[in-house]
C-alpha cells in the first residue's frame, strides 16, 4: 500500500502519517528521514529532535538524503519524512532523474507512506531556485499521487481524503 500525507507547514501531517504507518505494519516500521545534515542549521536540528522524541521507540529510525530507493525493502513499512526535504537536497538533479526514482519506489512491494510540504497554493517565487522548488514539489506530488492507494491533504491537524 502506498499513501501520500500532504500538507502545509505545521499542519500534522507527520503525525497522522506516523499514525498511519503503524496502523498498516506487520512488523516494526521505519521511518525514513530525508533531511541532510550538511546543511548546517541549528533550528531545524530543534524540529528533527522534536520529531524522534514524538515517534519515541515505535520505529526504526533510518537516514537517507539522496536515493530513497536504495534503503527500501519489500515487504515492509515505511514512512518517509519527507518527500520535500529529498527534493531540496536533490534540487539540482533532473526532473527526470528524481520521478524515475519516486516510480521505482511504486514498483516495490511495501507500504510507504510519503510526507509532502503543499508549497504550490502561493504565489509564484520570483527567484529561480524557489520556482524550480515549488515546480519540483508540485511534479513529485502529482507522480506520488498517481502511485498512491490513497491521498490525504491535512489542515490544522484534520485529514481529507482525496483518494
Amino acid at each position: 500500500m502506498k499513501i501520500l500525507y500532504f500538507g502545509g507547514q505545521k499542519s500534522g501531517k507527520s503525525t497522522l502519517a506516523e499514525a498511519k504507518a503503524l496502523a498498516i505494519a506487520t512488523d516494526k516500521p521505519y521511518y525514513l528521514a530525508t533531511y541532510d545534515h550538511t546543511f548546517g542549521d541549528s533550528e531545524m536540528g530543534e524540529r528533527i529532535e522534536k520529531h524522534r522524541s514524538s515517534r519515541g521507540e515505535e520505529f526504526i529510525t533510518l537516514e537517507e538524503s539522496h536515493h530513497l530507493a536504495d534503503v527500501i525493502q519489500p515487504h515492509q513499512t515505511y514512512l518517509i519524512d519527507c518527500i520535500s526535504m529529498w527534493i531540496l537536497n536533490r534540487i539540482d538533479e533532473r526532473e527526470e532523474t528524481l520521478t524515475s526514482e519516486i516510480e521505482a519506489l511504486g514498483c516495490v512491494n511495501a507500504n510507504i507512506v510519503f510526507v509532502l510540504n503543499d508549497v504550490g497554493s502561493g504565489v509564484i517565487p520570483n527567484d529561480p531556485i524557489s520556482r524550480r522548488y515549488v515546480d519540483l514539489s508540485g511534479i513529485i506530488g502529482q507522480k506520488i499521487a498517481a502511485l498512491c492507494d490513497e491521498v490525504y491533504e491535512v489542515k490544522l491537524g484534520l485529514e481529507k481524503r482525496l483518494k
